[in-house]
């Protein structure tokens, strides 16, 4: 039976829908029907007891879909301003869609963090619980993880068929970290205990009997990508200039200069690092990075002991930034000023953001997946990726897309991102924070400043890898050892998270870099606007019209804001 959605969606905008619109709604509709996981991220009811299909049959439907919908579009003509973005947006995406499904990358989608050997298990995380119903619904979704792993080795084999598989690296590192799911006390088999839970024996029968069946299939997975997959991996890394081209304009959101921006990368370390420098001098006179590091790390007053006070911390620290800069520098309705801070299930070391469901009955949440072991953490590394999370960053971004119903139709608030458009927003809001004011503690800003040299690094390290280029040191090729070396020289992390970075850039292509690329981008926005304006300049208006303009591709969005 077809899924609809409920009435409420799509009918809060105060202006009249247009063609484009009412197009644009309808497509939402159908993402919803294709994908329960997506369903289950933007709130939609429906779905919640199945997972998305991830064979070659479905792809060629979406591919087919996005064909038909992109021909209906370009036939229609804008009725304003907001229509003309619309139009433009929804265009870009669907020709974006198209040609990355040509290019086949679809057929070889195996990395450390965002493949569908991820992203089965990670839908859990947002999967309702607070209800029978909704355990009855969980126990449904863990029986369909065994369609959702066997069309997705389906896929992986049509790859293999055409000598179109991924690198070596990327297929061991999952079939290790699968082990976490995989083992006797895996993610299903927690997942299933309900714990503190009010159910009936028959339902946790059921959903012990169900986690075994979730369990196995990924198992299956597992031992699909060791013993026939592995065998026929691309030995390289390396995605080739054309393959990496068409993936740096889908997370940047516009077509890039490659030598250029490799260029400006090597100057913006530089510069960065010459900050840093500076900023340790204020820390402890005459010392080096290194040695205001240590001081810092050895102050016992910037020390968490436990996941519990680590949680605590971000949840008053958020809060307290939500209600300074709501009284002064920026729109906050109230439906965006709760933002839940959340120590994840897992242990990957991830820190990532949720945002919330289209009625905001669940709000933002900020995550911390905290590795395994780890209990002290410092707060002046940490304080800036709390703004970089929440507030001014990716919580106040894509909670006001969701919110402003007024002028967005449900694809510009529910389902359209660009990374270059939300984590450059990101990392432009950390900068913004220490213009402002909150990162005045020369520690705190030394941590902002670490995590911006670890951007500014990516940049050069996965332009240079994926397209074979010659190190800085002019004695070879990149090859991985020289990544992490380059790396380790540039990021104040753990050998352990400096290599699973290093792998993550090798297996992700141009995702790491649209980071730092897109706060380049929305500094030329802002500059460029504020000639624009003139006398008239103001910053706190700039802020709230792009960002109600929703997260748009970085060409698009400039188009709507300087015109």
């Amino acid at each position: 039976m077809d899924r609809k959605l409920p009435p409420r969606i799509g009918l809060a905008m105060t202006r009249t829908p247009s063609a484009i619109d009412e197009l644009s709604n309808a497509w939402v509709v159908k993402l919803a029907e294709l994908s329960p996981s997506f369903s289950t991220y933007v709130g939609i009811p429906g779905g919640e007891d199945r997972l998305d299909d991830n064979s070659p049959a479905a792809a060629e439907n979406y591919y087919l879909l996005q064909k038909e919908l992109l021909a209906k579009l370009q036939g229609m003509q804008p009725v304003d301003k907001i229509d003309e973005v619309s139009k433009a947006a929804l265009a870009a995406n669907l020709d974006l869609g198209i040609r990355l499904h040509e290019s086949g990358l679809w057929k070889r989608d195996v990395s450390v963090i965002a493949s569908p050997a991820q992203n089965i298990r990670d839908i859990f995380d947002l999967t309702p619980v607070a209800t029978v119903t909704d355990w009855e619904n969980v126990a449904k979704r863990m029986r369909a993880v065994e369609g959702a792993v066997d069309g997705y080795i389906e896929t992986l084999r049509l790859g293999m068929a055409e000598n179109n598989t991924p690198a070596i690296r990327q297929v061991n590192w999952v079939v290790n970290d699968l082990n976490n799911i995989t083992g006797a006390n895996g993610f299903f088999a927690k997942f299933a205990k309900a714990e503190g839970k009010d159910l009936p024996d028959s339902l946790r029968s059921e959903l012990h009997a169900a986690s075994e069946v979730a369990t196995a299939a990924y198992a299956k997975l597992q031992n699909f990508m060791r013993d026939e997959l592995a065998p026929v991996a691309t030995e390289g890394d390396a995605i080739g200039r054309e393959r990496y081209a068409l993936l740096s304009e889908q997370f940047v959101g516009k077509a890039m200069d490659l030598e250029e921006t490799l260029q400006w990368g090597i100057e913006e370390l530089a510069r960065v690092k010459a900050e840093q420098e500076a900023v340790a001098n204020e820390i402890l006179p005459g010392a080096s990075v290194l040695e205001a590091i240590a001081h810092l790390d050895n102050d016992p007053s910037r020390k968490l002991h436990s996941t519990d006070e680590l949680q605590k911390w971000m949840q008053r620290l958020s809060d307290e930034a939500i209600e300074k800069l709501g009284a002064t520098h920026f729109d906050i309705p109230d439906k965006l000023r709760t933002l839940e801070c959340m120590i994840a299930p897992t242990n990957s070391g991830v820190i990532y953001y949720t945002g919330p469901t289209d009625d905001f009955s669940r709000p933002g949440r900020m995550w911390w997946s905290v590795p395994a072991g780890v209990t002290e953490f410092d707060t002046w590394r940490e304080t800036t990726t709390v703004y970089h999370e929440g507030v001014p960053g990716h919580h106040l971004q894509i909670a006001t897309q969701v919110y402003n119903r007024e002028e967005l139709n449900n694809w510009r608030r529910m389902a359209n991102w660009c990374s270059g458009h939300g984590e450059g927003w990101a990392l432009y809001a950390e900068r913004l924070m220490q213009d402002l004011g909150f990162l005045n503690d020369p520690g705190d800003r030394l941590g902002m400043l670490d995590g911006q040299r670890m951007r500014a690094a990516r940049v050069v390290l996965d332009i240079s890898v994926h397209l074979d280029k010659p190190r800085l040191d002019g004695t070879g090729k990149w090859d991985f050892d020289y990544a992490i070396e380059f790396f380790s020289r540039n990021c104040n992390m753990s050998p352990e998270f400096i290599n699973f970075e290093v792998h993550r850039y090798f297996g992700w292509p141009g995702q790491a870099p649209s980071y730092k690329i897109g706060q380049r981008v929305w500094e030329q926005i802002r500059d460029e606007a504020k000639a624009k304006a003139g006398a008239d300049w103001d910053i706190k208006k700039f802020h709230r019209d792009a960002l109600n303009l929703g997260a748009l591709r970085l060409d698009i969005l400039r188009d709507a804001v300087i015109g």
